[in-house]
């Protein structure tokens, strides 16, 4: 209760200050903007895994190489802040070439290999980075001069040019003002974007300034006002008013519908998605039997929750591996619903009279109600799924400690294969061991085949590898893909992004140096 009044006391007071930025906007081109989130955790970009923070790292930050704004597709990556870069036939040293003059924000001075250097082992050290993981296939990383950086793997690797992309560690940072500022560097970010930080006020907003050194042109925005409005009515009031010009919007089709009707608003769905996934917990008996497994994928009616959720916001998966990700294949099949196949099945094994089955469940609105169509669809062929309701991080917490027989999970990852494969439907990711991710299945029938694709550099054999691996995992019923819960967002139409948005890393709109406001 305490913290719906203090949310709600920051939504109006949010509208009362909107007047002061209505009067700013006046003489600048002042882009207001709001994610949903309360608060920033970190503008550090080696850091910031949170959904309301990668949106601002989007805006400031650059890599090596880039997502061109609107793609999410990595067969679209391109040159960024190095103008080219050059690959050795074993695909093992890659040797990158800086554009000259690329200024970090403020005084901080001109982008060299030495920042380049410095920020990719900042990236790769546990101590000081979120995505350490990510990093190790590079073996060393090495100035040749003031605008070459040559960085050698251990092996090929298929994640490789995302890894130095402008996406969670691949941000490049000032090795100046991050080891100047210490630990202040999270609130005080120096990056090349064309966006600066300005000033934050906590549970209020972030403010960002145009960076008018920006190596691909001053941009046309003067500042973003980046604010905390947790509520979702909170924020359709606020764009009702004026007040905001972008915000996150509800993931459910019949929001989409109505917000769609509305003359002044453009919605936009675009990947990557968070896959949302049944994982099957096959370390705990009955699920350390196959059967049992396969009886659960013939109950579940995926078409159905698809319908709930809807077709635009949700589609349907094919595979453990998220739709439109590089490496995804479906020619293993879905599921059948098949509800007396389930029961047969559950005979067989010895359940004839039922079984029942604990899962922690998130209480949030994008969880809760999928696990409860879930629920009433097993109990149909007699299982009973106990659901012990939880707030969000405890569902998290006891989620990688083994407390449920069946893991609801949806997450947005770099979009090719091996990054799901690895994370998800590897032995070395199952939640108990030391090398942890997020492996709540506690898959291990195609280690061979993932270990294999990552290694692989002819890209034909690297597709079949995953295409095994895929066969195998979909065969042993480690999970039960459902469908991709798209990003939702909404602008005024006096917004032109300045391009096509079909996918966005970083989960918000990219707000670039082509990005307009049109005058009221």
């Amino acid at each position: 209760m305490k913290r719906n009044i203090l949310s709600a006391t920051s939504a109006l007071a949010m509208l009362m200050l909107g007047g002061a930025f209505a009067g700013t906007a006046a003489q600048e081109k002042v882009l207001q903007i709001s994610a949903g989130g309360t608060d920033i955790a970190t503008l550090d970009a080696h850091r910031a895994s949170a959904t309301t923070d990668k949106a601002l790292v989007g805006w400031m930050y650059n890599g090596l190489v880039r997502f061109p704004p609107g793609s999410a597709d990595p067969k679209d990556l391109q040159p960024d802040l190095a103008e080219r870069w050059e690959t050795s036939a074993d695909r093992k040293t890659w040797t990158f070439f800086l554009r000259k003059g690329i200024k970090f924000h403020d005084n901080w001075g001109e982008l060299t290999a030495d920042d380049v250097v410095y920020s990719l082992k900042r990236a790769a050290d546990a101590k000081s980075s979120t995505f350490a993981a990510n990093f190790a296939s590079i073996g060393t990383v090495e100035k040749v001069d003031d605008y070459t950086v040559r960085i050698t793997l251990k092996y090929p690797d298929a994640n490789f040019l995302g890894t130095v992309s402008n996406y969670h560690g691949g941000n490049i940072v000032s090795k100046k003002a991050a080891e100047e500022l210490g630990t202040k560097y999270a609130s005080q970010p120096v990056g090349t974007g064309p966006f600066k930080f300005a000033e934050h006020v906590t549970q209020q907003y972030v403010k960002l300034v145009a960076h008018k050194d920006y190596f691909r042109g001053a941009p046309k925005i003067d500042s973003i006002m980046y604010r905390m409005i947790p509520s979702d009515s909170a924020r359709e009031l606020a764009f009702a008013s004026g007040e905001l010009d972008v915000m996150y919007g509800k993931r459910e089709q019949r929001w989409v519908n109505t917000a769609r009707k509305r003359g002044n608003m453009v919605v936009d769905i675009f990947r990557p998605g968070e896959f949302r996934t049944l994982h099957l917990n096959r370390s705990i008996p009955p699920l350390d039997d196959v059967r049992v497994r396969k009886a659960i994928a013939y109950a579940v009616n995926v078409d159905d929750i698809v319908r709930y959720v809807g077709k635009d916001v949700g589609p349907r998966g094919c595979s453990v591996v998220p739709p439109g990700y590089l490496g995804e294949d479906c020619s293993a099949g879905s599921y059948e619903y098949n509800p007396e196949k389930a029961k047969a099945l559950l005979a067989e094994a010895g359940h004839g009279n039922g079984l029942v089955l604990k899962s922690v469940v998130s209480n949030i609105s994008a969880q809760l109600p999928i696990m409860e169509i879930v629920q009433s669809q097993l109990a149909k062929v007699g299982i009973k799924l106990d659901m012990n309701v939880v707030d969000h991080p405890t569902y998290q917490s006891q989620s990688r400690k083994d407390a449920s027989a069946i893991v609801f999970y949806g997450a947005a990852r770099f979009p090719i294969a091996d990054t799901y494969l690895t994370e998800f439907y590897h032995s070395n990711s199952i939640v108990s061991k030391p090398t942890a991710v997020t492996n709540f299945s506690h898959c291990s029938v195609a280690d061979a085949e993932i270990d294999g694709g990552r290694a692989e550099s002819d890209p034909a054999k690297q597709l079949a590898l995953w295409k095994e691996a895929q066969r195998k995992i979909h065969e042993d019923v480690c999970a039960i893909p459902l469908f991709d819960l798209q990003q939702v967002w909404a602008r005024n139409e006096r917004v032109d992004l300045g391009y096509e948005l079909k996918g966005a890393m970083n989960l918000a709109p990219p707000i670039t140096e082509a990005t307009t406001l049109k005058s009221r």
